[in-house]
């Protein structure tokens, strides 16, 4: 079984891309990349999950919205549960301009079929996709009392807390079940480093942790997971608590 992780591109500018093999008990990380045109996203989920190869993708973007106007439930309920953590989502609606691309690009999975999975029976094979958000899924995971602050402020701070996730994933995804190994495979957070470079890693991070989200939903199912919403209003999967607040 593959997880795949995209942190979608909402409007332009590249998407951070992550692919984990679920083999022997274990989360193996085969790739980390950053591809911009919507095709060459598309071909590279067609490399590494072509039909009918078992595979959860989860997207960081609503690919879902009901609504004309205001805010989708999910968005809605991550400021209810995450706002003290300084995680709530951006509001998606129709008239917002990312909406056709994020919601085409849902389409685009639905039609290699990859079905909206808000309910999914634990370690089930099959093609499934899920929309997740980084920021909680981080707070819950490692036990955090805010989010890593690694997209705004000044440079030295963004890399500060990017390498704070960056170890986070080496020393604790190893811990929970499922394992993720990637101490082989992830690249270090470079010690000189440009804006251009620090928004690539993020990207592919914050990808890294959508693939390990989709992995949790496959495993656990609604036992160790929130889903804020349903198919109906958009949804958004969030693995519950797993640590005492740090």
């Amino acid at each position: 079984m593959k997880f795949l992780g995209i942190d979608l591109g909402w409007t332009s500018g590249a998407s951070g891309l992550c692919c984990l093999n679920w083999l022997d008990g274990t989360l193996h990380l085969l790739e980390l990349d950053r591809k911009q045109p919507t095709a060459d996203i598309l071909n590279w989920v067609d490399y590494w999950a072509s039909p009918p190869e078992p595979a959860l993708i989860a997207v960081d973007a609503p690919t879902l919205i009901p609504n004309a106007t205001g805010m989708r439930l999910p968005d809605k309920l991550t400021h209810q549960y995450f706002h003290r953590y300084h995680a709530g989502c951006y509001p998606a609606n129709l008239n917002r301009p990312f909406a056709q691309h994020t919601i085409e690009f849902g389409l685009s999975l639905e039609a290699r079929g990859f079905i909206h999975a808000p309910v999914i029976t634990p370690q089930t094979l099959g093609r499934y996709q899920i929309e997740v958000f980084p920021h909680p899924a981080i707070v819950h995971l490692f036990g955090l009392n805010r989010i890593l602050k690694y997209k705004k402020g000044r440079l030295a701070e963004r890399q500060a807390e990017l390498l704070k996730l960056h170890h986070l994933i080496l020393t604790v995804l190893p811990t929970l079940e499922p394992k993720l190994e990637c101490s082989q495979t992830l690249n270090p957070i470079p010690s000189q480093i440009t804006g251009v470079v620090l928004k690539a890693l993020e990207d592919q991070l914050d990808s890294l942790i959508c693939a390990y989200v989709a992995a949790y939903w496959w495993y656990w199912g609604v036992e160790r997971n929130w889903v804020l919403g349903d198919a109906t209003t958009g949804y958004i999967i969030v693995p519950a608590p797993t640590r005492a607040e740090l």
